[in-house]
C-alpha cells in the first residue's frame, strides 16, 4: 500500500497559458501533456521535474472544486499526489485505519490514471491524491 514516489504537486492557476509560459520562462520547463478533464472540471498541464511532475490546474467553471479553491485561496498549491501500485489496497488500508476519504472508490483522472482523494482533515490540512501507476 505504501506510496513509492511523489507523483505530482498540483498548483491551481487562473490562466493556464500564462502559467505554462511563466514556468517555461523562469525555469525552462516544457509541458509533457495537456488535457481537459470534464469530469473534474479542469484543464491540466503536466510538467516533468526529475522523477515527479508539477500539475497546473485551471478550472473550467467557477463552481468546480478548483474554481472554488481559487475563489477562496487564490492561486497556489492545491494538492500533493502519491504514486501507488494498487489503489484499491491503498484505499482499503486507509479506510481500515479510519482515515477520512473524499473518494472511497477510484475514478479516472489525468493521463487515464485511476485516482482517489484523501480529505484534507485527515492529515495536516493538506489534500492528498493517490495515483495508481506501475512502479516506474
Amino acid at each position: 500500500m505504501l506510496p513509492y514516489n511523489i507523483h505530482h504537486v498540483a498548483i491551481a492557476v487562473s490562466d493556464l497559458d500564462a502559467a505554462i509560459d511563466a514556468f517555461a520562462t523562469q525555469y525552462g520547463f516544457e509541458i509533457l501533456s495537456r488535457e481537459r478533464i470534464e469530469e473534474q472540471g479542469v484543464e491540466e498541464a503536466m510538467i516533468a521535474v526529475g522523477g515527479s511532475h508539477i500539475q497546473l490546474l485551471e478550472p473550467l467553471e467557477p463552481m468546480s472544486p478548483v474554481g472554488r479553491f481559487l475563489s477562496r485561496n487564490g492561486e497556489g498549491m492545491h494538492h500533493i499526489a502519491f504514486a501507488v501500485a494498487d489503489i484499491e489496497a491503498a484505499l482499503e488500508h486507509l479506510e481500515t485505519i479510519g482515515v477520512r476519504l473524499i473518494d472511497s472508490a477510484p475514478r479516472i483522472g489525468g493521463g487515464g490514471h485511476r485516482i482517489a482523494f484523501v480529505h484534507p482533515t485527515a492529515l495536516a490540512g493538506t489534500l492528498f491524491e493517490l495515483v495508481e501507476v506501475g512502479n516506474e
